[in-house]
């Protein structure tokens, strides 16, 4: 089946949301939400998400999934926001386990923040599947940026959050805790078996050089002949080695902080002190 998709840029953070629908019927899945947050205030704001809202009632949609590739790091989830105001679960890769232990050390968030991913509604295992309607989705285990990123194969699209970027572009980096670049090549590789005509939506676009517009849609097929770091046959080594130098010259990414503390959370802020104040920790040479 082909679904429908709806695209929703975040210029702010260079994200895509996917509004993703049954064909033959109204319901729908959200992958990779965001909750607009400015970083010198402190604030958050939920235009982006209002979007969503609103193309969802416009269009007289039901929500049954909203859905995580990974826990991002360089944008907060707007997940329960969505749900609150649509319903639908929330669904994530099982190793989001492994990543709530890592950062719940670096966080320094004690024994209170569970880290088995209660947090979720729904903990994906690879080849796992799931229905939007009478839509079939597969779930495929693509780790390498972080150990919890998923793809999600619905239909004839493949929505491969950071994992792979447009072909111009490249790929994702791995210098992340729980990030390998070798990792990283196998999960392509798995991508990239699908069918040539799969339709690819990556999580992200920040225009190649000598691109005008923003872009974020590929195939199976034009990653293979096309990818700047993968294309063509590239063999892991070439790969591991340019991948590992590129990240050694790359930032952290500017929200880094409180997108893992949120997202690890499935969105959720952290408990509110005794006065309802809620606050972000800023771990001193940690990451």
């Amino acid at each position: 089946m082909t679904p429908f998709v709806k695209a929703f840029f975040d210029e702010a953070t260079f994200t895509v949301s996917y509004l993703v629908r049954d064909p033959k019927g109204s319901a729908c899945a959200i992958i990779d939400s965001v909750l607009d947050f400015d970083h010198a205030s402190g604030r958050t704001d939920t235009t982006s998400a209002d979007k969503i809202i609103q193309f969802v009632k416009d269009n007289d949609l039901a929500v049954d999934w909203i859905l995580e590739s990974h826990v991002h790091a360089d944008h907060l989830s707007a997940a329960p926001y969505l749900q609150e105001a649509l319903g639908g679960k929330i669904g994530i890769g099982s190793n989001i386990t492994m990543v709530q232990d890592t950062f719940g050390k670096v966080f320094n968030e004690g024994t209170e923040f569970q880290r088995d991913g209660s947090q979720f509604d729904a903990l994906f295992e690879e080849g796992d599947s799931f229905h939007i309607g009478q839509l079939r989705g597969d779930v495929m285990h693509t780790p390498g940026h972080t150990p919890a990123c998923m793809t999600y194969v619905i239909g004839d699209a493949a929505f491969v959050g950071d994992t792979l970027f447009m072909p111009d572009f490249g790929t994702a980096r791995c210098d992340f805790p729980g990030g390998s670049s070798e990792m990283l090549f196998q999960s392509i590789q798995s991508i990239l078996a699908l069918p040539d005509e799969t339709r690819i939506f990556v999580g992200h676009d920040y225009k190649a050089p000598g691109r005008d517009e923003f872009a974020w849609e590929t195939t199976v097929g034009e990653q293979k002949a096309l990818n700047v770091h993968i294309g063509k046959g590239r063999p892991i080594e070439d790969f591991v080695e340019m991948r590992d130098a590129r990240d050694a010259t790359l930032a952290m990414p500017r929200l880094i902080l409180p997108s893992l503390q949120v997202n690890m959370r499935a969105g959720q802020m952290p408990e509110p002190d005794a006065d309802g104040d809620v606050f972000l920790k800023i771990p001193i040479n940690k990451i």
